[in-house]
């Protein structure tokens, strides 16, 4: 992704500002994500074939992961370790996520199509993160 098209993503070409827009859309996201775990984990686990103690725990989880994240979008200039521990993070869930789905759970269809999709976000906030975090630490240099 060039330089043009990721500041069109985000909307500006700050690469500040991308970085802290990258960041809070993860924390929405994600947290959006726990919460539904949390608050509707019985009719989740039916839908996708997932039990619903699993998706309690997952759904703590994703909350606490997602306030941090938003702690750090929230900083004026978020310091480049801690975003590449949430780049780290993000994309050993999306890791995680495609190893349980072939090696341990058995999900619904919906579960499976959920679990892909859901990879497939969480490594593109990765890949948005680190390029942001890489446009700006070129432009401090």
């Amino acid at each position: 992704m060039s330089a043009t098209q990721l500041a069109a993503l985000a909307r500006t070409s700050d690469p500040r500002t991308m970085l802290r827009r990258f960041l809070a859309l993860d924390a929405v996201v994600t947290g959006a994500n726990g919460v539904a775990y949390l608050a509707f984990s019985g009719p989740l686990g039916d839908l996708l074939g997932i039990g619903s103690g699993l998706l309690l725990g997952l759904g703590a989880f994703l909350t606490v992961f997602a306030a941090g994240v938003g702690l750090l979008a929230a900083r004026p200039h978020p310091a480049a370790l801690p975003v590449r521990v949430v780049v780290e993070a993000n994309l050993a869930w999306a890791a995680a996520s495609v190893a349980a789905l072939a090696l341990w759970l058995t999900p619904s269809t919906a579960g499976a199509v959920w679990g892909v999709l859901q990879a497939l976000t969480v490594a593109g906030f990765a890949g948005l993160q680190l390029m942001a975090l890489k446009a700006r630490q070129s432009t401090s240099s």
